[in-house]
């Protein structure tokens, strides 16, 4: 745990400068919106607290606790507006946020694509050892980019690694889904937190025995099947990406009293099996 006895109120820019370089803002994809979304950065910060999702609950659970910075992994005002009146979700979350003295601050694919970043610590909440490499490397850095890929210390089967993911990860109505042969041997792993549809191909290639991410599609996940015996593990956006907030609060710590939020913050809130 760490001490937080001796700790000095820091600016707000200073911690942005912590977060910025671990995290580069100009790593972020041309169509993401990453930084300070609103906040002084003259202000004096003693307490923060992490979530993935700049969500109404978690903004409650911010100024409820009197934190006075919100860095969250999922954009508040990721389309463009043009005003953020109190009449609107958004507006109404800025406002509060402000009134509240609360800033925001945004790592969103800047941090996916980081060395370590949010596919590193899916990657170790669901016991890979050993070193990691990206499954899709940056082309100016080839030890950053999308997803991971690495191995278990042991050859498992698919049902035993799909249940190490649902107690690796935290508890969501959607749950863990596998697709593929049960009996699978899976030693060669690679994930993605987030939507990561788009990179199965890239971890057929490289070689996975089962690739784990969220967001998979029905047609990509079928198709993928019938191509090659490699399993799909798909499990909830929000929980593929909230290990990482450890990382980031390991990162701040040092400087302000951090706090994980625990709220779950998946869109699905339950899930109903079939009686047919």
């Amino acid at each position: 745990m760490p001490n937080h006895d001796n700790l000095r109120d820091v600016r707000l820019s200073e911690l942005i400068q912590v977060i910025e370089d671990r995290f580069d803002p100009s790593w972020a994809e041309s169509w993401d919106a990453v930084g300070l979304v609103c906040g002084d950065p003259d202000a004096e910060i003693t307490s923060v607290l992490l979530a993935v999702d700049p969500t109404a609950a978690v903004i409650d659970e911010a100024l409820s606790e009197g934190a006075q910075l919100l860095v969250t992994h999922h954009p508040l005002l990721l389309r463009p507006v043009h005003g953020v009146p109190a009449t609107t979700p958004k507006g109404r979350s800025v406002h509060r946020l402000i009134t509240g003295g609360c800033a925001l601050y945004t790592a969103h694919t800047n941090a996916d694509v980081a060395d370590p970043g949010v596919s590193d610590a899916l990657a170790r909440a669901v016991g890979l050892a050993g070193p990691l490499r990206p499954l899709s490397p940056s082309a100016d850095d080839p030890r950053r980019g999308l997803g991971r890929i690495g191995e278990l210390e042991h050859t498992i089967p698919l049902r035993e690694f799909t249940a190490r993911i649902a107690a690796g990860l935290p508890r969501t109505a959607w749950g863990v889904r596998a697709a593929g042969d049960p009996a699978r041997p899976v030693r060669t792993v690679a994930v993605c937190g987030g939507a990561g549809d788009s990179l199965i191909e890239t971890a057929r290639a490289a070689g996975a025995d089962v690739y784990l991410t969220a967001d998979l599609r029905h047609h990509p996940a079928s198709e993928s099947l019938e191509k090659s015996p490699m399993a799909l593990v798909d499990a909830a956006h929000w929980a593929t990406e909230w290990p990482w907030l450890a990382d980031l609060a390991a990162l701040l710590s040092p400087n302000v009293k951090t706090r994980i939020s625990t709220l779950v913050t998946d869109a699905w809130t339950h899930a109903v099996e079939g009686v047919q």
